[in-house]
């Protein structure tokens, strides 16, 4: 059976990506529109098989969730224009209760059918050994499940999609087939963007007409995705994979170099999927939203996560920290702490109950696991302590005479961030909670050079070669940053250039990623990491 693996694949870059653009290329339309449609339910029987069905139901859910609502929703309109005006507000509290019962419903379908299957052997697990603790002689049965590969980003795009529509942000739509478009559009099917609807609907049922432009800057995308996974990413696989499964057998510095290492292939393989993703839908004339903005240039945890997987977090902030911190209970929060903290640090109340419980499901989300768990709650107490002392950071560097916007002090804290967030995904990555706690106590307690010393750092999975072409790629991609980050628009200025010019770039790129990239004899295809969460 024609199966794909990853968006890197050979059966998506070389059969499903160019037939998918060739029928694309030649028929009208409306027919264009079907033919994504068509090539997006390919695609994910090609990845998931007969799990295609959840993403069925998603979709059919989502469809008829909107239709309830928005007849709800029309309803209560025109029941409130022949009302009295002194009792139209009751009509509304009735009609927006109904609403609420429709949208906990479908909460209830879609979150809970990811809870029961991402979530059913960790929560089954944990009251086991809850059970065993307290010697009661009971427990429970282990499911095991397969779990549809992206239903983590599909089931958030239905919600967003469900929640917008409560909100009346944007009509339900009527036509399903632009729904279904909406909702397994194949380029970020698996591992996002999560899009909302207004963002991407209206221009995948457009169907706009392939354009050289879009054609060529998507290929650009895709190219440059391509070197940071197969030939950055890819590579520095096997070393943390030995040094993360065997980590007993390392000194403290080889733990480092491999936590270093994982936030370092952690970020060329989700930008590199996302450069291929947003390439691909490029080419088709689609703008997805990005979800990437140099990261490692930011001066604080939270600015880093404002670049970081930014339709993920834009998802939590809309649809869970903004509406658990206006909610009555936590505005009432606000009040007491205002009254016995003041009014610089009680507004904070609210919003580090609300950050609490956006970082316990951003942590949840990525896995099921203790050390997923952990993950989030280092990330929230970093972000809020990072509030509780920036008032008095910047009052001591007044004080000191220190220039917060000088490029030493800049540097400083970008290097700051850096660190705090490579410490973050060692326990991301480590084999659960106790894993990464005793490989970060051994960084310190263990800590040798004698692996440089006597050159066996290369012996571990990555040899003098492969670090070098590593250093290199690295080069590259931070010097498109630096230019990024200046506003510097590369591709519009390389496309500006003479033909020569440009195609000797977009060769040299090819023949780099050709040459260098980790594949073939000794290495084993890594599938794209996010694709798991």
């Amino acid at each position: 059976m024609f199966s794909i693996s990853s968006y890197f694949s050979i059966e998506y870059l070389v059969i499903l990506l160019p037939i998918s653009v060739a029928l694309y290329a030649v028929l009208p339309q409306k027919l264009r529109r079907i033919s994504l449609l068509l090539s997006s339910y390919a695609f994910f029987w090609a990845v998931s098989g007969k799990l295609i069905a959840y993403l069925l139901f998603s979709t059919l859910s989502t469809h008829y969730t909107g239709l309830w609502l928005s007849s709800l929703q029309e309803d209560c309109d025109r029941l409130a224009a022949a009302t009295p005006k002194e009792n139209r507000k009751a009509v509304r509290v009735q009609y927006r209760q109904k609403q609420r019962l429709v949208v906990a419903f479908a909460a209830a379908l879609h979150i809970g059918l990811l809870l029961v299957l991402k979530y059913g052997p960790f929560f089954a697990g944990n009251i086991n050994t809850a059970l065993w603790a307290l010697r009661i002689p009971f427990a429970l049965e282990i499911p095991s499940y397969i779990l549809p590969i992206g239903i983590s980003f599909y089931t958030l795009q239905a919600m967003a999609y469900i929640f917008d529509v409560y909100r009346r942000k944007i009509p339900a739509d009527r036509n399903l087939l632009r729904v279904a478009l909406f909702m397994s559009f194949f380029p970020q099917i698996m591992e996002g963007p999560i899009c909302r609807y207004s963002e991407t609907a209206a221009q995948l049922w457009k169907a706009p007409k392939l354009q050289y432009r879009n054609l060529t800057f998507g290929l650009q995308r895709i190219l440059f995705g391509l070197m940071k996974k197969i030939v950055v990413a890819d590579r520095l696989n096997l070393m943390i994979k030995n040094v993360f499964s065997d980590y007993q057998n390392y000194d403290g510095f080889v733990l480092a170099v491999a936590a270093v290492g994982y936030t370092v292939q952690l970020y060329m393989d989700f930008s590199g999927t996302m450069d291929l993703v947003i390439g691909s839908g490029q080419i088709f004339g689609m703008r997805l939203p990005e979800n990437f903005q140099r990261p490692f240039f930011s001066k604080s945890i939270s600015e880093f996560w404002k670049r970081w997987h930014i339709t993920l977090g834009t998802w939590f902030k809309d649809y869970v920290f903004y509406p658990l911190s206006m909610s009555a209970p936590l505005k009432k929060l606000t009040v007491r702490a205002r009254k016995r903290l003041g009014n610089r640090f009680g507004p904070l109340a609210s919003g580090a109950v609300a950050l609490f419980c956006v970082w316990l499901c951003n942590g949840l989300w990525h896995g099921a696991g203790w050390n997923y768990i952990f993950f989030g709650m280092y990330h929230f107490a970093l972000i809020l302590a990072g509030s509780l002392i920036e008032p008095l950071a910047a009052q001591a560097a007044e004080k000191l005479h220190i220039e917060r916007n000088s490029a030493p002090y800049r540097c400083l804290r970008i290097v700051r961030t850096a660190a705090l967030v490579c410490v973050g995904e060692l326990f991301f990555r480590a084999h659960g909670l106790k894993a990464g706690l005793a490989m970060f106590k051994r960084i310190f307690t263990d800590f040798s050079l004698s692996t440089v010393q006597d050159h066996s750092i290369f012996t571990f999975g990555m040899d003098r070669q492969d670090f070098l072409i590593v250093g290199v790629a690295l080069a590259l991609v931070f010097t498109v940053g630096v230019l990024q980050e200046r506003n510097i628009k590369i591709r519009a200025q390389l496309a500006a250039k003479n033909v020569a010019l440009r195609f000797a770039a977009y060769y040299a790129l090819f023949l780099f990623v050709v040459i260098f990239g980790a594949y073939g004899a000794g290495y084993v295809p890594v599938d794209p990491i996010y694709a798991g969460f």
